[in-house]
């Protein structure tokens, strides 16, 4: 484990290797499991500000969800989540030419609609945050569906801590990342 302020790092995220094979997965994190994205609590205001401008992104059946869910949830443990269509997939995403699902938030981002590109969670997966009272732990989430992803990385020799440094840097700034990859290179350099 790395520590870096209030931090504890799976050394997972420099073990093992990751980058999104979508053409493989067909976005299978967006539509399978059994909650929504995880939300700050200050994105659910984001959701709330930006849903007219995203809202021609999305399906028909993503709409009719967030009109009657409303535009996040609340789980069993209290934290927010985006709503599920159908207990599936995220009333957020839409599905491209190819059948992959993609993020409705971010396309209205990508088409400069807003300056908010997606839910922080959705932007660090493959990994997961827990809070606890005094610090956060950083982990790698493993699932089988994002096996092909793992098999990218380890081909393009790319960590996932690697993958993902927009992420974890919009998450934890550049010096917390900064810290992160000087660690980790002494560490492979032994």
């Amino acid at each position: 484990m790395i520590i870096i302020d209030d931090t504890l790092i799976s050394d997972e995220l420099y073990t093992e290797y990751f980058v999104c094979d979508l053409p493989a997965c067909h976005g299978g994190c967006c539509v399978h499991g059994d909650a929504g994205a995880p939300l700050e609590k200050s994105e659910t205001k984001i959701l709330e500000d930006i849903f007219s401008r995203v809202k021609p992104y999305m399906r028909p059946e993503g709409i009719e969800t967030i009109e009657k869910s409303g535009k996040f949830v609340e789980d069993i443990d209290g934290e927010f989540t985006t709503p599920l269509v159908n207990k599936q997939e995220c009333a957020y995403v839409f599905f491209d030419e190819n059948n992959i699902a993609k993020c409705a938030i971010e396309k209205a981002w990508e088409q400069k609609e807003i300056d908010f590109k997606k839910p922080v969670s959705c932007h660090l997966y493959p990994v997961r945050i827990t809070r606890y009272s005094n610090y956060e732990a950083v982990n790698y989430h493993r699932w089988p569906i994002c096996e092909p992803a793992s098999k990218y990385g380890k081909k393009l020799n790319v960590r996932i801590y690697e993958f993902l440094k927009e992420s974890l840097t919009r998450k934890y700034g550049e010096e917390w990342y900064r810290q992160l990859d000087e660690y980790v290179k002494m560490t492979l350099k032994k």
